[in-house]
């Protein structure tokens, strides 16, 4: 009796063992399966599809692309972000969605020169799209010519929505009381009868995966303003809408991001110079 009893006590021993051991298994599988459902674990799968998620916290309401599993995949879309050229109100007044803004000389010729830089990319992009505002357009106009495309608009690459405050001087703009909030937390304010930036982020952001989704394996144009590239900028890299002004994007600069089988990169910011130098996909 006293032996079957020990040998009893050895098995029940022996099972919560086994037990125990599993329960560690089935916790380091929950975790694996955690990372690789991050896309970050030795089994992430490689060919994820990239989608969009928003983080939330005190102070930030921020966008940024996370990686998916996806069942399929035909290559990287690359997107040229290019800002619109000069206008003469550039840097003087608070354009937002005014009609009538035109390109200065100096705009347009910054234009023709950006349809240059882009039109000697080894591989040109096959679509030219383009904010419905007229600066933007007319920057994209001489780009698609070069590559033998029509301008698409896309009203969701407009500029931010700065409702009453269209049109104004930017020296009063600084003047206001929300103007410390503009510069310190963007992400809480909302244009007087318009847009709050984390509208616009969420707006655009959206507009470039879509775009990407549409150009898996080619890359294409895409001609905005300053504050949506910056903040498209801020979304690829995981920057807090609340610390997107502190990036520069210069008119006609050029702006290079990237959905590729592990998610979205950025692969330049702000650049005038020679794009064949880039690393392309």
């Amino acid at each position: 009796m006293r032996q079957a009893l020990i040998s009893l006590a050895s098995r029940v021993s022996s099972l919560r063992r086994l037990a125990a051991g599993a329960s560690g298994a089935r916790d380091a599988r929950d975790a694996r399966d955690a990372e690789e459902d991050a896309g970050i674990g030795p089994g992430a799968d490689l060919d994820a599809e990239p989608r969009l998620t928003r983080e939330v916290g005190s102070t930030i309401d921020s966008i940024r692309w996370i990686g998916v599993s996806s069942p399929r995949s035909s290559g990287p879309a690359v997107a040229f972000l290019v800002r619109h050229g000069q206008t003469p109100t550039t840097g003087v007044v608070l354009p937002g969605r005014a009609r009538g803004l035109h390109l200065s000389d100096q705009g347009r010729a910054q234009a023709d020169a950006v349809a240059e830089r882009i039109a000697a990319l080894r591989r040109p992009p096959v679509a030219v799209y383009a904010s419905p505002q007229e600066r933007a357009t007319e920057t994209a106009k001489p780009i698609a010519t070069r590559l033998g495309l029509r301008v698409k608009v896309e009203r969701a690459l407009a500029e931010c929505d700065c409702g009453s405050w269209t049109g104004t001087e930017l020296r009063e703009v600084r003047r206001r009381r929300e103007w410390r909030t503009i510069q310190q937390l963007p992400s809480a304010f909302t244009f007087p009868g318009g847009e709050s930036f984390a509208q616009m982020q969420a707006r655009v952001t959206e507009a470039i995966d879509r775009l990407s989704e549409n150009h898996r394996g080619q890359s294409f144009v895409a001609v905005s303003h300053a504050d949506p590239i910056k903040a498209v900028i801020a979304a690829t890299a995981g920057i807090p809408l609340d610390l997107f002004g502190r990036l520069a994007v210069a008119t006609c600069s050029v702006t290079v991001v990237v959905r590729g089988i592990t998610g979205y990169r950025v692969l330049c910011v702000n650049s005038t110079a020679n794009l064949g130098e880039l690393a392309l996909p």
